[in-house]
């Protein structure tokens, strides 16, 4: 037959019934196109196989950090929000940190027990940086760290290590008729090191000892109304402060239902979700004797009870090139913490209740529109926040007389925040975008109500707090193609009356608010203070070579305080804990069909301890490094060193000079199991 000549017709075969196939996934809407147009990295499941901990992955991107420079090992509950951008990082985060849509930063003091999830119950995260407005909206100051919960085989990892390291987590998801079942475990212990090191420790260093477990379990089902998830989760962990006699303890439970139709060709999708989340928090704190020979107790918060709510929805549609999505959302904390202080011949002589409620109301309208290079995306959000209901009464403990009954006045307001992005394929894999956004963050629980202190040190609070406000922008160019990837992005961000901790006065001596300050110690409130300024400069690259795959980030980023009438002290000055430089480089090679090598060395420059910059924690770097073997097909034994090289870490620096460090090298050898 000729090679032109059509082909002979055949009857055409009888057409099958169409049966559309149901994939139970975890219930949540795809990704969004606008995303696309802001400044975002992925981990997947290989980046958080390397780790232990899900903030440790997370802060192997560069501007992504704690408060401190501690991780979840050894970080005390109070100092473990997190922030992106190195722009003004804070005990109670600058950023949103959600699971699946849930938030995960607690209800009192907005920051984020770490180990309520390990590693290996998640698929991977989503790092938006820049003011999260859009669907995001309140607390995603510095932007979000977008948790997915697994929603496909199995993940188990145990292993054992230096400073008495045991770790056990587990995964899996099986699927039962119309159910999807996924469930997680985690326990997780350490006997912990003593973080003041030489000759300036004393017998009032003691460990940072660590027990932490968590359980979770969730239900997929596809009813004839979409895809309906049911979650639940517990976790509770107990650690040393490293000083004789002060501890920490924090649990909670979180219960979350989501029901979810996904958008399909142009046909409407949509979400409804609703969750609630209880913690609680006990934390002691001691005063430590000027030779560090002993402490006396200083405080004890027994009692944090707290419940966060909250409620959201979004309607999606896709229409050729465009794509919308409006959606509204509320949140609400009530809470108060109970505790006892004032240490004086062998008994806490006051006591304190403090608390209230918070409240975010929001509604917003985002979208994208793409047409040959470009995108498009905006939104827009109004949000109403309210501070109510709240109280400070501290009493004698030993006569029951009222020495202190303030009833702050209710205060609410509107905020308007939006988002605007373009971006435009240059051909030959390049990209440019240039980006704007405006976020806020509302003052938590902790920071309007709860007094602390850490040592000698005390921090008052303050019920006179506004919502910190953020405004940005941003440009960047990237190229991804076959064998890597590089981009650069440069910002600019302001943020407008940040909460504070400023300096009022240096012990030895009495206060007005504060009380008695003993020597070495300083006395601090929160404060809206001003503004502050940066202006910074993010890259990241890899490259793939052979067997060798090369990665390297680097961040800058030149943060300013403008402490205005509130704090003229602080002008000019960094905020505490916000380096300027930080970077990471890392290697992975396959050495053989089983032999897997993996390095991570990450430097970062000076910071502060305190808002005078007058207490500086040294530069600093780390080197971490795994061997993987597998031994079958789904088993892979290693062996893993963090801090392989022993560096001294600077983590904090007392009044008096006394610095405390990160933990030292510790080497594990374990086993892991993924299916």
């Amino acid at each position: 037959m000729p090679l032109d000549a059509p082909p002979a017709l055949e009857a055409p075969a009888p057409e099958a019934p169409a049966v559309e196939q149901v994939i139970v996934t975890a219930a949540r809407l795809p990704p969004a196109a606008a995303e696309a147009a802001f400044s975002s990295v992925h981990l997947g499941e290989r980046d958080l196989a390397r780790t232990q901990r899900v903030d440790e992955a997370v802060g192997q991107t560069p501007g992504v950090s704690l408060f401190r420079r501690t991780s979840s090992l050894s970080a005390n509950p109070t100092t473990q929000g997190i922030s992106l951008r190195a722009i003004a990082p804070s005990g109670a985060g600058r950023a949103l940190v959600t699971l699946d849509g849930v938030p995960l930063n607690d209800p009192f003091g907005g920051w984020v027990i770490w180990s309520q999830l390990a590693p290996e119950s998640l698929s991977g995260v989503d790092i938006v940086r820049g003011a999260g407005a859009g669907p995001y909206g309140a607390g995603a100051l510095t932007g979000v760290i977008d948790l997915k919960e697994r929603d496909a085989g199995v993940a188990g990892d145990v292993s054992l290590g230096e400073l008495g390291s045991e770790r056990a987590s587990a995964a899996a998801t099986s699927t039962f008729g119309r159910f999807e079942f996924t469930g997680a475990a985690f326990y997780d212990k350490s006997d912990g090191y003593v973080p003041v090191r030489g000759a300036q420790r004393g017998a009032a260093d003691t460990r940072t000892d660590l027990e932490a477990k968590s359980i979770s379990g969730r239900i997929d089902l596809a009813t004839g109304l979409g895809l309906l998830s049911l979650r639940g989760g517990f976790f509770e962990e107990d650690r040393g402060a490293g000083l004789a006699g002060a501890r920490a303890n924090a649990s909670g439970n979180v219960f979350s239902a989501t029901l979810v139709k996904a958008p399909r060709g142009e046909a409407l999708g949509w979400k409804l979700q609703a969750w609630r989340r209880t913690s609680d928090l006990f934390n002691s704190s001691v005063a430590v004797a000027a030779d560090r020979s002993s402490t006396t107790p200083a405080n004890s918060q027994d009692k944090t009870p707290a419940t966060g709510w909250g409620l959201n929805g979004a309607l999606r549609q896709k229409v050729g090139g465009l794509e919308w999505e409006l959606g509204a959302d509320a949140r609400l904390n009530d809470g108060e913490e109970r505790e006892r202080y004032s240490y004086s011949g062998g008994t806490y002589t006051r006591n304190r209740v403090a608390g209230g409620k918070t409240s975010v109301v929001g509604a917003y309208a985002d979208g994208s529109w793409t047409t040959g290079p470009w995108l498009v995306a905006g939104g827009l959000r109004l949000d109403h926040w309210e501070t109510t209901d709240g109280f400070r009464v501290e009493r004698n403990a030993l006569t029951g007389a009222v020495l202190l009954d303030q009833r702050p006045a209710d205060r609410d307001g509107e905020v308007v925040s939006g988002r605007l992005g373009v971006t435009r394929d240059l051909g030959h894999d390049v990209t440019a975008r240039v980006a704007g956004y405006t976020g806020f963050r509302p003052a938590s629980l902790n920071e309007l109500y709860r007094p602390f202190r850490v040592g000698n040190d005390v921090t008052e609070a303050n019920a006179g707090l506004k919502p910190e406000r953020l405004e940005g922008l941003e440009a960047g160019l990237s190229r991804k193609g076959a064998k890597g990837l590089i981009e650069a992005t440069a910002f600019w961000n302001r943020i407008d009356d940040p909460i504070v901790n400023v300096t009022l006065g240096v012990g030895p001596g009495t206060f007005p608010i504060g009380g008695f300050i003993p020597a070495g110690g300083v006395l601090r409130q929160r404060q809206n203070a001003g503004s502050i300024d940066a202006v910074g400069l993010e890259g990241r690259a890899e490259r793939k070579v052979g067997v060798v795959t090369l990665t390297s980030a680097l961040s800058v980023t030149d943060a300013r305080v403008d402490g205005g009438s509130t704090a003229p002290q602080l002008t000019g000055k960094r905020p505490a804990q916000a380096p300027v430089w930080s970077a990471t480089a890392g290697l992975s090679a396959d050495l053989t069909e089983t032999l897997v090598l993996a390095t991570d060395l990450t430097w970062e420059g000076k910071r502060f301890e305190d808002d005078l910059n007058s207490r500086v924690l040294d530069p600093a770097y780390r080197l971490d490094a795994r061997l993987d073997w597998r031994v079958r097909p789904l088993v892979t034994a290693y062996v893993a060193g963090d801090n392989l090289l022993d560096a001294d870490i600077q983590t904090s620096r007392t009044a008096d000079g006394v610095p405390g460090y990160a933990a030292p090298r510790i080497v594990r050898v374990g086993l892991r199991v993924a299916i």
